[in-house]
């Protein structure tokens, strides 16, 4: 194995040995937001970019990547991810919230054979051609899995024989065939195992994963299959890459056929490879959690609450980043979730204001070659962690204070109880079930279930009327006028302020149009300047607005605003702000009605313009402009 390398050498390791022509010269990307902002082509969008693939579907589908007018078939990246389904898991040796996922990518180019022979050769390579641009892992090691087969789609045959081939090129013992029971290196598993797909929509296929034995408890020797599944349960065998194979396409939960042109999504976990690679036997002691770990030693005396700080910190700093915002709903409601628990898990129930500029500070030096935003973004970072940490230790004393009242006696929590808890004292159902187990009690989850529910189709129902469209008399010509304005102000607010400015609400009078957004501070007099004059130059320009109807699927590839989460008609009205809808300065979806050109915005003489007249916090995180043409 060469030197220890750091994370930043793995990463920058992984895009160079990709990104050479020996290798495929894949053309390597950035990473996108974790904020899945284009769900083209998905019904059920997740909140979060969950796997590297995520912001590459509509590629994996088909559609052509152009870059500088060029068709490019093969990518590399390392991608920011954030998954909850693994939440009570965080703090054992393995489990991150926010992740890096490194990948590589063939769209509709090489398959099977490239990628794991590419995969085995960066993994275990010390020096070649190329010089040191492999891992150096000893791969006698290495032990491989392939998807099994059953009623969807056949055995993968196909990769198990690349794989064998791979072996006995490198004079390393494959064995035999472990579904007969003989010791080898291949392990044939089930869909649950072996088979990848984001969702009820969009690629998938079966996939080939990579264990290393980090605890050596094989040296190096061919295993039953029996051994492999024991030692994948404790961890001593580790997966650090998987190769996926996107030949099948899924909608609404079904396979309805094979894709025209086969994609390969190569992902290989950044914590786990440094893991490997550091000979630690947990993510945490790792170089990518060092400098925060150092602080969270400093809040809890027990290690996995050490780590779940650390990790939930962490994760809410690349969250607010990306422009997420503590709310009740949504992306909001998870971040509030890491932060509370991260709180929660503090000995003193708090964070104080220096801890957290110091927790802002460590995650950005960490990151500051390949994630320069944290650092640029530090202060409103810490600023937003401190708002809501402050906001949460203001109530937990007083939940804590209710929960004992409720468990007098050694009561059990019931549903009700629990969600009185969430929703009078903030307490999340996690941590109520969290003190509940500290006193060896019970909740009733279910009955906390079902008043969610509840309290989910009240707020629905609610919500429908908030946001029908916040129009007064739409037949009214400044109505009409302040609604365009509307769409101008919305542009010109990312512009300004950036991509994390999401719409929570608009209405609109013939008096002022008033226009609510998700943003973690009180806007500059500069930045509200900005603005204004962002919209008045739209104004003086003399703009066509057009309205054009399209099916679904066609207009949210055009990428104009929406609610993501929104159910639309088979067929959605898109007025745009431009001369044409690819290059608009604006473009959203919209019932409408509008004006033809902005120049009406400027009244009968042409003396009027845009004035924010007021902006106000109206919630955590959520900002109000009131502005006026005149």
């Amino acid at each position: 194995m060469p030197t220890q390398l750091t994370a930043a050498d793995i990463r920058k390791r992984f895009l160079e040995f990709f990104a050479h022509p020996k290798r495929g010269g894949h053309t390597i990307i950035s990473s996108a937001s974790l904020i899945t902002t284009d769900e083209k082509g998905i019904t059920n969008p997740t909140l979060f970019n969950t796997a590297g693939m995520q912001p590459l579907i509509p590629y994996l589908l088909g559609e052509p990547y152009i870059a500088d007018g060029k068709l490019i078939t093969r990518l590399v990246d390392s991608q920011k991810c954030l998954r909850t389904v693994d939440f009570d898991d965080i703090g054992d040796k393995s489990h991150a919230t926010f992740f890096e996922m490194l990948g590589n990518w063939s769209l509709g180019d090489y398959f099977k054979k490239e990628a794991i022979e590419w995969s085995f050769d960066f993994l275990t390579s010390t020096s070649d051609v190329l010089g040191e641009q492999g891992l150096g892992l000893d791969p006698t090691r290495l032990y491989v899995t392939v998807f099994e087969g059953d009623a969807v789609a056949p055995r993968d045959d196909e990769a198990a024989a690349i794989w064998r081939d791979v072996f006995k090129r490198h004079n390393i013992d494959a064995g035999g065939d472990t579904t007969k029971g003989e010791n080898g290196r291949i392990f044939y598993m089930p869909a649950k195992n072996n088979w990848w797909e984001a969702g009820d929509n969009g690629p998938c296929g079966p996939d080939s994963e990579m264990f290393y034995d980090v605890a050596n408890r094989f040296a190096g020797r061919t295993i039953s299959h029996d051994e492999y599944v024991q030692a994948d349960d404790v961890r001593d065998v580790l997966e650090i890459w998987n190769d996926v194979f996107m030949q099948y396409e899924k909608k609404d939960g079904k396979i309805v056929g094979t894709l025209p042109k086969p994609s390969v999504d190569t992902g290989a976990g950044l914590e786990r490879l440094t893991m490997t690679l550091q000979g630690v036997d947990n993510i945490y002691d790792t170089d990518l959690f060092k400098n925060v770990m150092d602080i969270t030693r400093t809040l809890s005396s027990e290690v996995v609450r050490q780590r779940i700080i650390a990790d939930h910190m962490r994760s809410s700093i690349f969250l607010i980043g990306d422009g997420v915002v503590p709310s009740n709903v949504g992306r909001g409601y998870i971040l509030r979730r890491l932060i509370r628990k991260a709180v929660f898990n503090a000995t003193s129930h708090t964070i104080d204001s220096e801890t957290v500029k110091k927790i802002v500070g460590a995650v950005a030096h960490t990151y500051a070659s390949a994630y320069p935003d944290i650092t640029s973004k530090a202060s409103i970072i810490a600023q937003t962690l401190q708002e809501e940490i402050e906001k949460f230790s203001g109530t937990l004393s007083r939940a804590v204070h209710e929960f004992d009242r409720l468990a007098k006696n050694g009561m059990n929590i019931s549903g009700a109880d629990a969600f009185t808890l969430f929703t009078s004292f903030g307490l999340p159902i996690d941590l109520t079930v969290a003190l509940a187990a500290d006193k060896k009690l019970t909740v009733d989850r279910a009955g906390f279930d079902e008043e969610f529910k509840k309290h989910q189709s009240l707020s629905r129902a609610g919500a429908e009327q908030k946001f029908k469209g916040g129009l007064a008399d739409a037949n009214d010509p400044m109505v009409i006028r302040y609604h365009t304005a509307t769409h101008l102000l919305h542009q010109a607010l990312h512009d300004v302020l950036g991509d994390g400015v999401e719409q929570k609400g608009s209405n609109i009078t013939a008096e002022r149009l008033r226009f609510d957004f998700s943003y973690p501070a009180k806007m500059t007099d500069e930045q509200k300047k900005r603005v204004e004059e962002i919209v008045n130059t739209k104004i003086t320009a003399h703009i066509p607005v057009t309205m054009v109807s399209l099916p679904l699927a066609l207009a949210e590839k055009t990428g104009a605003r929406h609610f993501f989460n929104e159910k639309y008609g088979d067929t959605v009205s898109i007025y745009y702000v431009g001369s044409d809808i690819a290059n608009a300065y604006s473009k959203e979806f919209c019932g409408g009605p509008h004006v033809k050109n902005t120049s009406e915005l400027a009244g009968d003489e042409g003396k009027w313009t845009f004035k924010i007249a007021k902006e106000e916090a109206v919630a955590q995180g959520v900002r109000r402009i009131k502005a006026v043409l005149s």
